[in-house]
């Protein structure tokens, strides 16, 4: 995985209840990835919510990943 991916990954404890988030946006990462999963385009999803990137959707993908994998992900809690 890419570092980058992480870096657009944000986790601070006063926003979203603490949930892994789009850096920047109240945006939940299992929002997103519940949205592909539900067979929401790329395209669509970038149209609801402007100001992400496809690079955000790829991160949320990247993040769901390594937690499937039951790894610790360090990201740095926001504040």
């Amino acid at each position: 995985m890419k570092k980058e991916h992480l870096d657009r990954i944000s986790i601070n404890p006063d926003i979203c209840f603490g949930k892994p988030c789009i850096k920047g946006h109240r945006i939940w990462v299992s929002l997103i990835l519940d949205l592909l999963a539900e067979g929401v385009s790329t395209d669509e999803i970038l149209n609801d919510y402007p100001g992400i990137e496809i690079e955000d959707i790829y991160a949320c993908i990247a993040y769901g990943a390594e937690m499937s994998r039951e790894r610790y992900i360090e990201v740095p809690v926001s504040e």
